[in-house]
């Protein structure tokens, strides 16, 4: 039985691609579809061949004026979230067929009434409504990075399929997530957006926020197309300032920055964007050798490219383009697709293919695959499939999605410190004090990069803790400081308050607007005297658990020394402060693990974890002399990548391996026990960490392979299984080309990365 594309007025290419798939006679297409249709009862709109040929045919009909007009994408001006550009005309254009996109529109009603203006155009090309749904739309996940913390595939895909749930159903088509740069300097604010300093674990959750975002595929009204950005290296930002420029080796670049890219393509994403940096002197948005070499050619990927917001104008200022025209034609002849806020497409592209300085072909190109996109989402069938009132109505903000976010927020916390048992709290205390700037605040626990709601219900921490404790326990409560003040006001109020409780919570961190695009901080110390006021309330000698609640890796070398416990909180979202609390009493056993590296000082960054060894590398913090140290900082972190701590205790043992020597087409089995030594049930991240130690290219001291989470009772071991094959041996060569070489390998397991007793060594033979 065949699946038959329809193709309207049995246009010319319409009877080429009948001829192709049943070899025919184009002569009779009309009959033979008639008859297939009456004998099938299919009309075809799925299969892929089905679609071009619907692209083909609209393609042909179309000026090159409405061409272009896919290419542009405006904002709306009540949500936008970058530097707007006066535009009276916007609305007038989509009728006229100018416009492809649209972001910033949301909601049922109002992507419904856009969409009604563009269905008033020529040819009736419905929009793309995208939004920045990056760790929710109604309901607010923790933050990506905090989410990265979770280690927890399943839970990071959760936050993107409920996220997209709720955005599908407010008439979003796209969502502008997920962030894949990896970032090994935490002074750039937008590291809170992405998956950390880790190439393995950024990659596998690319993979997971792709799925989440995109569920069971495009056309499924619970799916939005993802979008992978910034392509390419925008994490490398020179001093961790936002919009840097980038300079890196084509090692660094291919081994490091862009395996998350191509496992987020290999995912099926749908779209990407380019990024605001220039790379090794060549703007990322007019870069050809990313985007047509390595995405659409070496990488063979289909969907399309979108700039970022104003990137092709801003060319300008970095002194690639001449003006917006030059940008335009740049940016094109590059491989952007879609023009976001520049206004250089819609105003430009059509001179220059007129005047021969770009091909009418490559506008085709953008075209095509930004309707394929569309007919993919099934908005040629019904433009207003996602607008819905009843179903937004009914998936917003419900109980359901609630508890997902937080389910995801506990996994999150990452417990840092927990000295003598301060934690879990005990149900029995008859007095605690909440003290901080960020102990009754709402907004902040919503983070940077969330959606902005009039009627918000933001869980603080403080609410969380009044939701938890029984009547017999009894909340004190000061401010003590705001989170940027330099004045000591509340210091007594504060310590006042702490006296008269059993254990003191201190609420510290960053405000929400503090970690973010164009968030960098030269010094990320604890802002204000935040630090101070630990001090003074330290001083009265009671207990005190110190919750951090930022976008970055901070430093806080006193408090990391004198606190009791430490829980590192990030923004947690909607339900921060019931995720807190449930982890305070042990509702919840925390066991996030650091995605990225907390330095000692800002002097130390960048600081990662996988470092190589130099020829004279660091044999102790007391060697000093001619070694690559520092003479007044040990090198090694104040947190390591992959710490994080457990209300019980584990104990790791019994590594075997099946042979101790493997070839090319061979693999090798790693097995080891896991047994939870404490009285807690809890979960622990068993980490495996692999070293080339003698290769023609210098290898890490350590790379992270696998790891496994696992859930364990009190008492209960488990045995775990690794397979170790050539790809995780691989690396590109000195002529860049991918292999794993013959040579003996070391391999570590443990919680850390700085913390691995299990070790052993293995041998790659040819």
């Amino acid at each position: 039985m065949f699946k038959i594309a329809f193709v309207s007025d049995c246009s010319v290419v319409g009877r080429r691609v009948f001829r192709r798939f049943f070899n025919t006679s184009g002569k009779t297409l009309c009959g033979v579809i008639v008859f297939a249709l009456k004998f099938n009862g299919i009309v075809f709109a799925q299969a892929q061949y089905g679609i071009d040929a619907k692209v083909e045919s609209l393609l042909a009909r179309m000026t090159l004026e409405e061409k272009v007009g896919q290419l542009n994408q405006y904002t709306s001006d009540r949500l936008a979230t970058g530097p707007l550009t006066e535009n009276s005309t916007k609305y007038n254009e989509i009728k006229e067929g100018k416009v492809g996109s649209m972001l910033n529109v949301r909601g049922a009603k109002d992507t419904r009434m856009v969409q009604e203006l563009a269905l008033q155009s020529r040819l009736k090309i419905p929009l793309l409504f995208g939004l920045d749904v990056i760790h929710g739309y109604r309901v607010t996940f923790p933050i990506p990075l905090a989410e990265a913390a979770s280690w927890d595939l399943k839970a990071i895909e959760t936050s993107a399929r409920v996220s997209a749930t709720e955005a599908a159903a407010a008439g979003i088509h796209w969502t502008f997530a997920p962030m894949v740069d990896i970032s090994r300097d935490p002074r750039w604010g937008r590291v809170m957006e992405g998956a950390g300093e880790d190439t393995y674990l950024g990659s596998l959750i690319a993979r997971a926020r792709v799925r989440g975002f995109q569920g069971k595929g495009l056309g499924s009204t619970d799916a939005v197309m993802a979008c992978v950005k910034h392509f390419a290296a925008y994490g490398a930002a020179i001093a961790g300032r936002d919009y840097n420029t980038v300079d890196m080796s084509d090692r660094l670049l291919w081994e490091t920055y862009l395996p998350p890219f191509k496992a987020a393509a290999d995912e099926g994403a749908a779209t990407f964007m380019n990024s605001f940096n220039d790379l090794n002197g060549i703007p990322a948005t007019g870069n050809s050798y990313l985007q047509r070499d390595i995405l659409k050619g070496k990488w063979n990927f289909k969907g399309f490219i979108v700039s970022d917001w104003g990137s092709i104008k801003e060319m300008v200022p970095h002194g690639f383009a001449k003006d917006n025209s030059d940008a335009g034609r740049l940016a094109i002849n590059a491989g952007s697709d879609m023009d976001m806020e520049s206004r250089s497409y819609v105003t430009s592209l059509p001179k220059l293919v007129k005047e021969g300085k770009v091909s009418e072909a490559l506008i085709d190109d953008a075209v095509r695959r930004i309707l394929r996109k569309k007919y993919e989402l099934g908005l040629f069938e019904d433009p207003f499939r996602f607008s819905s009132d009843s179903r937004e109505k009914r998936i917003l903000n419900s109980d359901a999605n609630r508890k997902a976010a937080r389910e995801v927020a506990e996994k999150s916390i990452v417990l840092l410190k927990n000295q003598n048992q301060v934690l879990p709290l005990s149900k029995n205390l008859k007095n605690i004090a909440v003290i901080g700037p960020l102990a009754k605040s709402n907004e902040d626990m919503k983070g940077f990069w969330s959606v902005k709601w009039d009627n918000d219900h933001l869980v603080s921490l403080y609410e969380g803790l009044e939701n938890k404790v029984g009547k017999q326990t009894k909340l004190l409560y000061a401010k003590g400081c705001g989170i940027s003040d330099t004045a000591s006001a509340g210091f007594e109020e504060a310590i006042e308050v702490a006296k008269k409780a059993d254990v003191v919570i201190m609420a510290v961190g960053e405000a929400f607007d503090m970690s973010g695009e164009g968030k960098s901080r030269a010094e990320i110390k604890l802002p204000g005297c935040q630090e101070q006021l630990i001090k003074a309330v330290k001083a009265t000698g009671k207990p005190m658990v110190v919750l951090v609640m930022a976008g970055r890796p901070l430093i806080f070398n006193w408090t990391a020394d004198n606190a009791d416990a430490i829980m590192y909180t990030w923004w947690l979202g909607s339900e921060a402060g019931n995720a807190i609390a449930n982890v305070l009493y042990g509702d919840y056993n925390p066991a996030g693990k650091l995605p990225m590296t907390f330095p000692r000082s800002e002097g130390q960054i960048p600081l990662f974890y996988n470092c190589k060894n130099t020829g004279r590398p660091s044999m102790n913090e007391n060697d000093k002399t001619y070694r690559s140290v520092y003479i007044d900082l040990p090198n090694t972190p104040k947190y390591a990548f992959g710490h994080g701590l457990s209300y019980t205790t584990f104990a790791l043992s019994d590594l075997k391996l099946d042979k101790q020597k493997m070839k090319l087409s061979d693999s090798i089995i790693v097995t080891m026990t896991l047994k939870n030594t404490g009285k807690y049930a809890g979960e622990e991240v068993v980490q495996l960490y692999i070293q080339d130690l003698v290769a023609s290219v210098t290898r890490p001291v350590k790379e992270l392979k696998d790891f496994r989470k696992l859930m364990l009772n009190p008492g209960e071991s488990k045995t775990i299984s690794f397979t170790i094959n050539k790809e995780k041996l691989a690396f590109y060569d000195q002529r860049m080309n991918w292999n794993a070489e013959p040579g003996e390998f070391k391999l570590m397991i443990g919680s850390a990365s700085d913390n691995l007793p299990l070790q052993n060594k293995f041998e790659l033979v040819e």
